[in-house]
Formats: C-alpha cells, structure tokens, sequence
C-alpha cells in the first residue's frame, strides 16, 4: 500500500488562474483501498495535479482493485502548528526604532561598505602604473572615468538594480539561482515536490497569459536539459569567483594601506611592507570568529570616520590646490581622453574598474541587512565621500604633480598623516572583512542547494539570522591570501588579480539578474536589452583590459577559481549521481507488504528515525537494516532533511508527514523542510519533541479528514447505473461511469505487477476508538525512545566506466564526502542512540 496524506498549503491561491485550476484547487482525487488509507497520488507528480501513469512510483502501486474518489479540501501536516522554537526565525528587522535603524546603519558601513569604502587606496595606483600620466589632461580624464564608473556599476547597476533582485533579503549569484529555480524547475536534483510551491515564503508569481515570452522561457528552461546546465554553471562559476575575491580583497586591501608607510618614512622596503601586510591578515583572520555583530559595531564607527576623513581630504585639496577637476562630471573628458590613446587608455580600464569593487559584497552580503538601509548609506554617504576622495587626490595631482602611484597618501595634509595612516589600515582591516563575510554566506546558501561539501557552520549573533562563521573557510582564505602577498608583491599584480575575479562574479550576476527580469519580472524588453547592452558591454571591456595582464602573476587567481568551480560540479555532480541511484534502488512497496506489518522481523517498541535523502519511496538502506539488525522498531519514520529554494521555512510549515503503507505497519514519512538561510539551532530532544508532536496532530486531523469524507459517501450509489457518464483529467485521462457533480467513486483496473495485497486486521468500526488506539500506540512507542537509524550510502563507477567517470567518482567525490562534516554531525544525533548502516551503489 502507498503512503497516503495530503497537501494542503497555508499560502492563500493566486488569482490569475483558470476556472478549472480553481476547481482543482478546492477538491483532490485519491485512490482508496480496503482499509480506507488514502493513497494519494497528486504531489508525487510535479506536472499535474491530477494524473494516472501505468509507470506509478513503487510506493503509488497498489492492488488490482481501487476505488477513485474525489474528496474535499486538502488537511495535512501543512496546517500542523509544530511547538514554537526558542529565538524561532521572524523579521530581524520589522519594528525597528529609530535607535536600532541608526545601529543598523553603523553595522551597514563596517559589514557592507568596507571593500569599496578603502578602494581609494589603490585605483589611482594601479591606473597610472597601467597607464602613466602624460599631462593633466590624462590626469582629468582618469578622473571622468573613475567617477563614472562609480556611478554605472555600484550606483545604477548594484544599488538601483541589482539589489532588487534579492531572494527574501537573501543576495549573491546562489540566491539568484534559488529564485529562479522557485519560478522555474532548471535544478539538476530530482527532489522536487509539488508541496514546496505551497510554503507560505514561496510567493510564488505565476507568469501572467499576456506575456507568452515568460511562459515560453519557462518552458526552455524546463525541458532543455543543456539550459539547466548552463545556468547551473552560471552560478557555480560566479560562486567559485566569489570565493576567489575573498582571498584577493584581503591582499589587496591590506597590502595597499601598509605601502602609506613608504611615504611616512622612506627608509622602509617593500619587503618590510609584505611582513607587516602577513601579521595583519593573520589578526584579521584571527578575530573574524567574533562575529559580525559584536565586531561590527567596534568596526562601523572606525569606517564611518574613514569616510569622514575621504569626503575631507577631498574638499581640503579641491579648495587649495584645483577645484577645476570638478569639469570631470563631463563625460567629454573620457572622450578625450580615449582619443589622445586610445591603447593607454584601454589598458587603464582593469585599474579604473578597482573603483567599483565592492559592488558585489553589496549584495553578497544583503542577508545582513536590510536594502533600503544599504541604498540609503550608499547614496547619501559613502557615495558622495568616495567621490571627493578621488577628485581631492586628482585635484593634488593637478597642482603638485608627484608620484602619481602614491595619490592617495601624497595628498594627505602633512599634520594629519598618521591619523589618516591609522585610519586607513583600520579600513582596510574592515574591507578585508566585509568580502570574507560575503564568502560565508555564499557558501552556507552553496551548502544548502547541493552545490558545496558540507562544514562546519558557526551562528555569532542569537538576534540576527544569517551572521555565521566558517572556521575551514576562514583559515583557507587566511593561508591563501598570505601565500598570495608573499608570492605577488607588487601592487599592480594583485590588483590586477583583484579585477579578474571582481569582473567574473559581476558578469555571472548580469546573466542571472537579465534573466529574473525575463521570467519573474516581466518587463519590457527593450529595458532588458539596454540593460545588457550597457552593463554586459561595459564588463566584457574591462574584462579584456585585465586579461592583458594576466601574464604578470595574476593568472594565478583565475586557476584558483577553475579549481573551487570544478570543486563545487564535481559536488553537484555527484550528488545528483547518488540521489538518482537511491531513487532507482528504493524498495518496491510489494516486498514491503510482502514481509506483512511485522516486516518479517521482530517489531521492539520504541521509536526509530531512519534519515534518507529520498522525499518519496522507502529507501533501500531500509531493507539492509532489516537484514543486518535482529529487531525495528515498532514505529518507524523516514525523515528527509530537504532544502527548498526559499530562504526561510516558517516553523509551522516544517514538518511534512505522510503515512507509508497502512495504519498496523506504524510506517510515516517525515520531510522535514529547511530554507537555505535557516538556522538549525535544536537539539536533538527539542527535533524529538517537534516531530512527535507534529506527528501527533498530523494523525488527528487525518482521522478528522476521513471522517469528513465518510459522511459524504451515503450519496454515492447511483452514479454507476450510467455508464455514459465521463470525466476528464486535466491530463486528459478519461474515466467513464462518473457524475461530475458527486463524489466518485468507481472501479478501476489497471495493469499491474504487484502481488494481492496482504489482508490486515479488521478495522476498529469506531473512528474515535481507533484514534484513541493509535495515540496511544505513539506515545508508548515514544516512552520506550527513539533511535536514529543512519545510513551511510557511498557511490562507486563500474568498471566499464569512462575513465573520467572513475577518476571524478572514485577519487574526486569520494574524498570530498570523506572529509567533509558528517551526517551524525549534521543532524547532531547522539551517540548513544545511533545505528549506522554503510551501503555502497555501483553508478
């Protein structure tokens, strides 16, 4: 017998369907057996709500004779009100008071801002090393060109934009991915369910009919496979760049601050300036397990000056030495500029895009905070104080000429040149952070899609969700950003690094942001088409400028990020390659009811909780279990752990239960549903207690169902007398002898394998006696304690293998899932009540 439930979802319905999807909505149609167990086929198919296939799932086959029904609204685990966790997920920021908006704008610039807010240092530095100054006027054209930067890529493009396209607060290439797969289904894991779409945090925006162009591009996505793999690789790619930059931003930026020594005092070598760049990153790196909330409110006054003392240095240079470098807003002067060399000024634009860093920790980093604060900072504070900086330095260049690698330091007043010096190495201490930061994330909502190895995640703050810390990644990005400053130097280099890496995670997100416009927002296209025009046009012609450079060192950066790519698909890959043998390897239901409620073993009381990645049919670690352990238990539930592309479950909406085979096998499925941004704080008593207790109410309101549907089958005996009568599927299956307007309820014969189903007990007559009985088996199921069964399912290439296939599978994959964290561990299950059983697939 197949598990039997229901799915009704606690989102209100959207308007713009059909009539008959209304209808749909409001009735489900369910097989019923002999003993009144639903088997409920509607969410085990994600392409109708209503379907009949002869290729039904091994858990859906069922004896030769059923009956068809059609029953009332959907009453499921859905509605379950599970108990309330201590610090459950809310609003972190609904309600807030002035006090607390002044507090999230003090954390906003130490969190957020600090990677553009320090890259002053260096943009100037590394376009004059690029390109040197011939006159002023190459000097005002550098200046155009960085201030309009500024305002296409982090202003327009970012703030006005991009931000936009966040996932619930959520930002990053993973979290667009994860919006797009909520719109269309272009995930490589065939885990899917029918039941996610009805997660309140779904909303869920069906493509309206006027506007075919998002319907067909749904349709692209979804049946063309090479699509998916594209987008798939669109993200991991981005990602892989993401990871790239937090070893580069902390490099770049600490490097370029300690070089303002070289000015201060002349005596110091550069050699001097790499050991002094090697201990701050060891520090940095050493007190980033403090938190961003405790850490941010020390570091977001310290920036907050920092960019008091830019927007001041600016205006001080532009009164004293030349305020004409404000003709720099005209944008004749990139013109100009281009024209005098256009070579020179080509090979400038990889250091005039270092502006612009930063932009994509802005929205990396989104989770933290919300957008309206992260806009109003960027455009009233730090935006105005990054552009007087700059214009302050050319203004000083103008007047006083110099070393133009040095602008930034060179134009700061002879007194206040080590408070500035100060400052500045604080800040860049801070940009160091906020890219780290930004790389934690991206790696948690990695984590939770399948596409990263799962590690240790630490949770800093108890009030805001979301702010984590990764120990392995910490101190992998600390060793590589060390091991890059002492191999690569020179300013110029990393700076160039810097731009590969900044430039492949900004074009990864144009894609992806170009197609939530097409498929979720639904513009106009001609804004689509200017907005890739311009944005994709802009960073292909820097992304040439960088690559002119890539001899110089920097290469190394691009093959750091190949390597964290071809790690995160070989995960995906593998993953997906496992999942789809357990799905082909689950028990059939026919063996199960074969073994009789029993299970051909020795059913001892208690509780045990197999985990499993299947969201439908038994798994076959099941069946090993049955064969390796002398007794089960007399309650048995299969709980999945499922990540959903949300970034946030609602704690009631958690648990999913369905029944597996009929009520004398004591058999449930648990879908125990996270979002990618969910903190799994309980512990394992408190996981217990939710699940039992959801369990429990699950079990009444199916008894209530059923007693419901039962009151409405006295008028169901005359519709069989006319055979004439027909109903048609949304599928277009035709079934005769029916009367629309009644319950249905008539015989079908389907082909079928399966054995006759094995008789069980009679049924108590009395629904309420029966409820009772059942309660009552659970709770004594749940004093005798619960066990968690683990299986542990490996994957091996055959031997006829391409030996690619063995090499990626046999070596690659298999040392990554050895090493990374484990699933006890993961589900914090106790030692004391652990089973773990190892199987091996052959793929």
């Amino acid at each position: 017998m197949a598990e039997s439930g229901s799915d009704r979802g606690s989102t209100s319905k959207g308007n713009g369907g059909l009539s008959s999807m209304d209808s749909m909505e409001s009735h489900r149609w369910v097989f019923q057996d002999q003993d009144d167990s639903e088997i409920d086929f509607d969410d085990d198919n994600d392409d109708a709500d209503f379907t009949l296939h002869n290729d039904l799932d091994s858990e859906d086959e069922d004896s030769l004779y059923q009956k068809l029904i059609r029953t009332g609204p959907r009453i499921d685990s859905f509605g379950v009100e599970a108990l309330e966790v201590p610090g459950a997920h809310r609003s972190d920021f609904e309600d807030a008071s002035f006090g607390k908006s002044l507090f999230l704008v003090c954390q906003t610039l130490g969190v957020v801002f600090g990677d553009v807010g320090t890259s002053p240092l260096y943009t100037f530095s590394v376009m004059f090393s690029r390109a040197p100054v011939d006159g002023n006027e190459d000097i005002i054209g550098a200046l155009s060109l960085v201030l309009y930067t500024l305002i296409l890529v982090p202003l327009i493009k970012y703030i006005l934009i991009v931000l936009l396209a966040n996932d619930d607060g959520e930002g990053g290439t993973v979290a667009l991915y994860s919006l797009i797969c909520r719109h269309a289904k272009v995930s490589l894991l065939p885990n899917q369910l029918a039941s996610d779409t009805r997660i309140s945090s779904f909303r869920l925006k069906v493509p309206s009919a006027e506007l075919e162009r998002s319907l067909k591009i749904k349709e692209y996505l979804e049946t063309s496979l090479a699509l998916k793999k594209l987008v798939l690789v669109l993200v991991l790619a981005g990602t892989s760049m993401v990871i790239a930059d937090g070893v580069v931003t902390p490099a770049m930026s600490v490097i370029s601050a300690v070089r303002g020594f070289k000015v201060g005092v002349p005596t110091v070598e550069q050699d001097h300036v790499v050991m002094i760049s090697v201990a701050y990153l060891v520090i940095l790196f050493s007190v980033q397990k403090y938190g961003t909330s405790k850490v941010g409110l020390v570091i977001g006054p310290a920036l907050f000056i920092w960019f008091c003392s830019l927007g001041g240095i600016g205006i001080y240079n532009l009164v004293k030495h030349d305020s004409s470098v404000v003709k720099a807003f005209n944008p004749i002067h990139i013109y100009y500029y281009f024209k005098r060399d256009s070579y020179k000024a080509w090979y400038s634009l990889g250091g005039c895009l270092l502006c612009a860093t930063g932009s994509e920790a802005m929205f990396a980093d989104l989770c933290y905070f919300p957008v309206r604060t992260i806009q109003f900072t960027f455009v009233f504070l730090v935006l105005p104080c990054l552009m007087l900086g700059y214009m302050g330095q050319a203004a000083y260049l103008l007047d006083k000429g110099g070393d133009p690698t040095q602008a930034f330091f060179s134009s700061i007043p002879d007194g206040a040149f080590w408070p500035v010096f100060l400052i500045a190495n604080i800040a860049a201490l801070i940009a160091s952070r906020t890219m780290t930061t930004a790389t934690f994330s991206c790696i948690k909502q990695s984590t939770a899609l399948g596409c990263f190895p799962r590690l240790k995640i630490v949770h800093t703050s108890r009030k805001f969700m979301g702010q984590i810390y990764i120990p392995a990644i910490n101190w992998f990005l600390m060793a590589s950003a060390v091991l890059l400053v002492c191999t690569i130097a020179s300013t110029n280099e990393i700076g160039n690094a810097y731009g590969i890496a900044e430039l492949g995670v900004m074009m990864m997100t144009t894609f992806l942001v170009i197609l939530v416009m097409l498929l979720i927002w639904q513009i106009n296209i001609v804004i689509v088409v200017l907005f890739s025009l311009i944005f994709l046009g802009l960073e292909l012609l820097f992304f040439s400028s960088v690559l002119r450079g890539i001899g110089d060192g920097s290469w190394i950066i691009l093959v750091f990020g190949i390597v964290m790519f071809l790690m995160m698909y070989i995960w995906n890959y593998g993953s997906k390659l496992k999942y789809e043998t357990e799905v082909k390897k689950k028990m059939s239901m026919d063996v199960l009811r074969g073994l009789g409620c029993n299970l051909g073993t020795v059913r001892a009381p208690g509780i045990g909780l197999l985990y499993n990645e299947l969201v439908k049919g038994v798994p076959a670690i099941f069946g090993h279990f049955l064969t390796t352990l002398p007794a089960v238990h007399s309650m048995i539930i299969f709980v999945c752990i499922k990540y959903v592309p949300v970034p946030v479950v609602p704690q009631n909406e958690r648990f999913l239960f369905r029944r597996v085979c009929s009520k004398s096998y004591h058999i449930f499925r648990c879908i125990a549903r996270y979002g990618y941004k969910d903190v799994r704080k309980e512990n394992h008593q408190l996981f217990e207690q939710l699940l039992i207790e959801s369990l429990e109410k699950f079990i009444r309101r199916e008894a209530q169902e059923r007693s419901l549907e039962s009151d409405g089958d006295d008028d169901d005996s005359d519709f069989e007398d006319d055979p004439s009568r027909v109903v048609v599927g949304p599928n277009g299956s035709v079934y005769f002898g029916v009367n629309e307007s009644d319950n249905i309820s008539i015989a079908i014969s389907e082909a079928s394998t399966s054995q006759e189903p094995e008789k069980d007990l009679p049924a108590t007559s009395d629904p309420e006696q029966s409820l009772e009985s059942e309660l009552a088996f659970l709770h004594k199921a749940k004093e005798s304690g619960v066990v968690y069964l683990l299986g542990h399912g490996d994957i091996r290439a055959r031997k006829d293998s391409w030996f690619i296939k063995k090499l990626v599978i046999n070596y690659f994959y298999a040392f990554m899932r050895k090493n990374c964290r484990k699933g006890d561990a993961t589900l914090s299950a106790p030692r004391t009540h652990l089973i773990q059983v190892a199987m091996t697939y052959m793929v």
